[in-house]
């Protein structure tokens, strides 16, 4: 079991103090950032497997729990034009929600960069109908080192390596935004995509220290049975792959996904705080307004 609960929800011992303190008035909101995070499909001959990484018990936010490669948007990339194929900026912008192209085109460079600095799988290539077949080397792995130090922006690299973003091999998914009372907040736009032929993942994430393929379903059973560490936006978005027979059934019905921001609300019902994820039911928690022992704070 996770976290004393039946099943694998990620809930961390400080977050009924904190929970309280936003109740009560003593805790003041952090400014979530902008994140982006991918789902990667493959085919196999059981239905899509996605890739997922198991973030480092170490980590200061979700340690130890199922995720996909994700991570910050670099404000740098908004403000250079990078070689684009697929949807225009101006799409991009309406779908995801945003204010202008130059937000849109910083959040796609993140999920395509977080994608190559997390896995090595890189969703560019020298023109719009073509995709790089091998990002190993030498090279390559300097390139992606400076990544992930920001020694380098994605539109720098782009530029460097004379690559074409395809933001036509990514489908937008879901948008959550982490609760109030946390001290890390994100407002992340979760994608879709295709493992591009002739690519392969690997562990490149400092992060984590395992990666798997898991069909969904197998990786949403496993939460259900507590073997698996999760938080809720991971098992939500898991959960709406199952009807999905193939990565190309999965990028189709991207176009149709509710974008709607997903935002945890905690309120006070009957001497309790109610924590909860409008629309999702399941995560659904229970904390009793005084302090309880550690390790007893929730029910489901």
């Amino acid at each position: 079991m996770a976290n004393g609960q039946a099943n694998g929800q990620w809930f961390p011992p400080d977050w009924p103090d904190r929970i309280r303190a936003l109740a009560d008035g003593t805790l003041t909101p952090v400014v979530p950032r902008r994140a982006a995070t991918v789902m990667l499909l493959r085919d196999t001959d059981t239905g899509p497997a996605v890739h997922m990484l198991r973030r480092r018990a170490s980590m200061a936010f979700a340690g130890g729990a199922y995720a996909y490669p994700g991570g910050g948007v670099d404000p740098r990339d908004d403000d250079q034009q990078v070689r684009w194929a697929g949807p225009t900026r101006a799409w991009w912008a309406d779908r995801l929600g945003v204010d202008d192209a130059a937000a849109a085109q910083a959040i796609v460079c993140a999920a395509v960069r977080e994608t190559y600095e997390e896995s090595g799988v890189l969703l560019a290539g020298p023109g719009p109908g073509s995709v790089v077949g091998d990002t190993t080397g030498p090279g390559w792995e300097a390139d992606r080192a400076a990544l992930v130090a920001r020694e380098l922006s994605f539109a720098e690299f782009l530029d460097r390596r004379g690559l074409t973003l395809r933001s036509d091999l990514l489908g937008a998914w879901a948008r959550w935004i982490t609760p109030e009372f946390e001290p890390r907040r994100y407002d992340t736009w979760f994608f879709v995509a295709a493992l591009p032929e002739g690519q392969r993942t690997r562990n490149a994430s400092t992060e984590a220290d395992r990666t798997v393929w898991i069909r969904p379903q197998d990786a949403a059973a496993g939460y259900d049975r507590g073997e698996l560490l999760m938080m809720p936006p991971t098992v939500a978005t898991l959960r709406r792959l199952l009807p999905c027979a193939s990565a190309a059934r999965a990028l189709e019905a991207a176009g149709s996904q509710d974008l709607t921001p997903v935002l945890a609300r905690a309120r006070l019902v009957d001497g309790e705080v109610e924590l909860s994820w409008p629309g999702h039911d399941e995560f659904t928690r229970h904390v009793p307004a005084e302090g309880t022992p550690p390790g007893q704070e929730a029910r489901a």
